[in-house]
């Protein structure tokens, strides 16, 4: 008798775990979605016809769903709440990501102590460190309370049992690449282990309308580790930054299904923890009696939340053929073409042959656009070894051709700058509305922008001189 032609229908499949992009044999690699190791084999699917069931809760027009199951609860941080968009809603899953030693585990902590109380129990499950280890860092943060619990496990079954013992209604994991399910092949923080204690976990949150908090690793490119399938099951995902030789912390929402992603909250991580600003400029500037050369004053949007930040250059003369370049907290490409446009729009030839050094106060992280025109007066202002005017900020995005473009939020950033006191501000045509006792002057393009600059002291190339005879 002839053997059976195997059939496609008998052959397997193989299918990405990340783009669900499928391929008749096995590979290292995904051809589009570039991931390592997340081909796996799949049998032919069965036709298969799925016939109606018992539903267990009956449809509702859409007015008469309640509501107020989804309210938010303050998780006792306000800094957190403002990100989150009230706080943590029953039922929401969160997933905290940042690179190691930013301060996660630190503000959670801070926020399991704060959210617990008579009625809402709080559970903090850690898989990196032993219990006594947290507790040290809860008694340094002061972060004790008779209604926060504590357990360190790795294992799922045993996290799922803490839950039937303390019945919390805030679950925090560090981190849920730790934890692992001995039903599922595989190491712990391997995709399938993730996908499954995520999904578990996820399962218990919506069953017990329990809040829960899952700290990620991050790779070293900064995305989230894991499969993509994680930030698509979580309700929100929350990214911690901030450069660990600054106090400045920053947590951005990514994804809210619960609110907006445009909010941003400001932290410290000082010895004793970590605390909420509810007025982080002041980390930005340097409050000095009288101006110094090489600084301009401008105000960013970090989400809504307008900040002062100050840019510092500073231009000497190189001994070397190649002049350095060399930034801190701006990017180099935007510095770059600021010099650029300087060299020539503005007739500031002589700043290309020097050695020039940029940077930020306070380690803060300027890439908008908007502080374009503070980069440009600040290295003018070094050039000449002018000092630009006192109490004056300047926004603005400067163009190839030298024009100074409009940014967002202009109305917000001159508000913020008045309110600390900064009387003077350069921006681009069409402020709007200008807050009262403040002097604002509108620039079309870099000319009309280096004017504050004193004439007689500016460093200005032969060519301008000859132009101006």
């Amino acid at each position: 008798m002839a053997a059976r032609t195997k059939t496609a229908k008998d052959r397997p499949s193989y299918r990405c775990t990340e783009c669900g992009w499928q391929a008749a044999k096995w590979l290292g690699r995904c051809p589009e979605c570039q991931a390592w190791g997340t081909i796996d084999e799949y049998g032919a699917p069965a036709v298969r016809t799925t016939a109606p069931g018992r539903v267990t809760t009956s449809a509702l027009p859409i007015g008469q769903v309640d509501g107020r199951q989804a309210t938010a609860r303050s998780t006792g941080v306000p800094e957190l709440d403002r990100v989150l968009g009230g706080g943590l809603v029953p039922g929401a899953v969160v997933l905290v990501a940042g690179e190691p030693g930013v301060g996660k585990s630190t503000l959670l902590l801070d926020v399991a102590a704060k959210a617990a109380s008579d009625e809402h129990r709080t559970l903090y499950i850690t898989g990196e460190e032993s219990a006594s280890q947290v507790r040290l860092r809860a008694d340094r943060i002061k972060a004790i309370d008779d209604h926060l619990f504590l357990a360190a496990e790795t294992d799922l079954a045993a996290v799922l049992g803490h839950l039937d013992a303390v019945k919390p209604s805030l679950l925090i994991v560090d981190s849920v690449q730790t934890v692992a399910s001995p039903e599922i092949d595989g190491a712990p923080g391997g995709m399938s282990q993730v996908r499954e204690v995520a999904g578990a976990l996820i399962r218990a949150s919506k069953e017990r309308g329990m809040a829960t908090l899952l700290v990620g690793h991050v790779t070293k490119d900064g995305a989230i580790a894991g499969p993509r399938l994680l930030e698509h099951l979580v309700d929100v995902v929350l990214s911690f930054e901030g450069d660990r030789h600054a106090r400045l912390r920053l947590v951005r929402g990514v994804k809210n299904r619960y609110g907006t992603t445009d909010e941003v909250g400001c932290f410290e991580l000082h010895d004793e923890g970590i605390t909420g600003l509810t007025d982080p400029s002041g980390l930005f500037l340097t409050r000095r009696a009288e101006p110094v050369p090489g600084t301009c004053l401008t105000v960013t949007l970090e989400g809504r939340r307008p900040l002062v930040a100050e840019v510092q250059a500073l231009t000497v003369d190189t001994q070397i053929p190649t002049p350095r370049r060399t930034t801190s907290g701006l990017e180099t490409s935007r510095v770059q073409m600021m010099l650029a446009v300087l060299e020539q729009r503005g007739r500031i030839s002589a700043i290309g042959k020097r050695d020039i050094y940029t940077a930020t106060v306070g380690g803060v992280k300027l890439t908008e656009p908007a502080a374009d025109l503070a980069i440009a007066l600040s290295l003018a202002s070094a050039a000449s070894d002018t000092p630009l005017p006192k109490n004056l900020v300047a926004i603005g995005e400067v163009g190839l051709a030298g024009e100074v473009r409009r940014v967002t939020g202009v109305q917000r950033r001159l508000a913020e700058a008045h309110r600390l006191g900064f009387t003077h501000a350069l921006v681009p045509g069409d402020p709007g509305k200008i807050p009262a006792g403040m002097k604002v002057l509108e620039v079309a393009d870099m000319g009309d922008a280096l004017r504050v600059l004193p004439r007689s002291r500016r460093r200005e190339a032969p060519r301008d001189e000859e132009e101006r005879r």
